[in-house]
């Protein structure tokens, strides 16, 4: 595996950094055209970085605050720090967003003071000038020798051109070319889901090799989904290049406790509908709980692959060492369990993968991403047409439909109309004399002969006399 960078090595970085509540969200959401970190008057919103192509060759990433007071544990806001640490050293220019409501305060000239020992450039950017020129301290700013500030408003997009094109003249003066190797490959879309706590930053640290994702023991430290880009050299020696999406933990409605606890979950369904593939991470320990089961379902309602990460395994063996799981003799035996459990409970999904990994597994990064590469490429085949139609006949003629009113069910022909998910138009008589229990037939038959476990699976019935009726 390649040393994994989250951002393209061929592009620009600029980062947005200030103290909390000074708006950088806002401002990354408006040169990004579109709503991707979660803006809230609450301060210490973001935690993870957030980055964004907002031109060719362009990066724009968002950060937490530093500086932030709060209730919050201790090591979450040494996290939260580290990741603003890490955007700056990774970043070509800082964007260094101040108050212009509320003038030049004393944190935002201990920020400035270090932003000065990276050696970066810096451009200074006096958000919210918006509130009345009565109100305006942008004076003040220029106690902090980074020159004249430039007055902008992310509300309502005041000052948004110049800054654009201040960008864009930077940009053509430092731009490197970019390699053509990168024109046309479309990376493979990874969603981390599950519920809080799980593991799931832990694991896309893991197959970074960095800590990009903010990482606590404090339940629901990742709000935004965010993305990452890695490349990856298989055991075979092929090359590819995976985006992983980190997602905020599920939760049941009634325990998301504020507003940004349900714009958490609102971002994981658009990751969910957004990836190609799905890891669901379950703890060891704890099992498959009825929200797993559910965030399944949601996940194959989406039309996405799903893999299921018995994430933790390590913690499972150190507990049968230590004589906690009295009732194994082996953790093998655990495991087997675990997986009679998953198909209990997931009796829908009887050929979903379930892999068994941790952090600390010398080969768990390497064999996620194989499993992920081979499931999009089923997802991604073209079913000839002739088998499709010569599997149905097979299956249909071992065991015919029951007599409907006298007559019998038929398939006429069928073919493959979309992939993510699968689609297949199937043209048939009368689509009432189709039980539901006899398409569960068939489409355990197809997946069966296309090797499609774990893939989902639509079906477009289209009668002979009628109009088409899509399930």
């Amino acid at each position: 595996m390649d040393s994994a960078s989250a951002f393209k090595k061929d592009s620009l970085q600029l980062v947005l950094v200030g103290r909390p509540n000074v708006g950088k969200s806002r401002l990354f959401n408006r040169l990004c055209g579109r709503r991707i970190a979660i803006v809230h008057d609450q301060a210490g919103v973001t935690r993870d970085v957030l980055a964004e192509e907002i031109s060719p060759g362009i990066v724009l990433l968002d950060s937490g605050g530093i500086g932030l007071v709060s209730d919050e544990k201790a090591v979450l806001l040494r996290a939260v720090e580290e990741q603003v640490d890490f955007a700056i050293a990774a970043a070509d220019r800082i964007l260094l967003v101040v108050d212009a409501s509320v003038g030049c305060l004393p944190v935002d000239f201990e920020i400035a003071q270090e932003l000065r020992h990276s050696g970066k450039p810096i451009l200074l950017l006096a958000n919210k000038a918006d509130v009345g020129e009565q109100r305006l301290q942008l004076d003040s700013f220029y106690a902090l020798g980074l020159g004249p500030p430039l007055a902008i408003s992310a509300e309502n997009g005041q000052g948004e051109e110049t800054l654009r094109r201040e960008i864009e003249t930077w940009a053509q003066k430092h731009l490197r070319p970019r390699p053509k190797t990168d024109e046309g490959i479309k990376p493979i879309t990874l969603c981390f889901a599950g519920r809080p706590n799980r593991g799931k930053s832990s694991l896309i640290n893991a197959l970074l090799r960095e800590k990009r994702a903010v990482v606590s023991p404090v339940p629901g430290t990742t709000r935004d989904a965010t993305a990452y880009h890695l490349d990856f050299s298989s055991t075979g020696g092929e090359s590819f290049r995976f985006r992983l999406l980190d997602t905020a933990g599920v939760q049941a409605k009634k325990k998301l406790a504020s507003p940004v606890d349900y714009f958490s979950q609102v971002r994981t369904g658009k990751a969910i509908a957004e990836a190609d593939i799905v890891f669901l991470v379950v703890d060891a320990l704890s099992g498959l709980t009825r929200s797993d089961q559910l965030l399944a379902m949601r996940v194959l309602e989406a039309g996405r692959g799903l893999l299921l990460v018995v994430h933790k395994w390590d913690l499972a063996e150190t507990a049968f060492r230590e004589g906690k799981l009295e009732n194994y003799r082996t953790p093998e035996d655990f495991q087997k369990d675990f997986l009679g459990a998953v198909r209990r409970e997931l009796p829908s999904l009887p050929g979903l993968p379930v892999l068994f990994t941790s952090i600390h597994a010398a080969d768990g990064a390497k064999i996620l991403l194989e499993e992920a590469q081979g499931l999009y490429a089923r997802l991604a085949q073209a079913l000839p047409t002739g088998l499709l139609n010569r599997t149905l006949q097979r299956l249909m003629e071992a065991h015919p439909p029951a007599l409907a009113v006298g007559r019998r069910f038929k398939i006429y022909y069928a073919t493959q109309t979309g992939n993510f998910p699968f689609r297949l138009k199937i043209f048939c008589n009368r689509r009432e004399r189709l039980a539901d229990s006899y398409q569960r037939y068939l489409e355990n038959g197809l997946r069966k002969q296309f090797h499609l476990e774990a893939c989902p699976l639509r079906f477009e019935w289209v009668e002979k006399e009628g109009r088409p009726s899509c399930l």
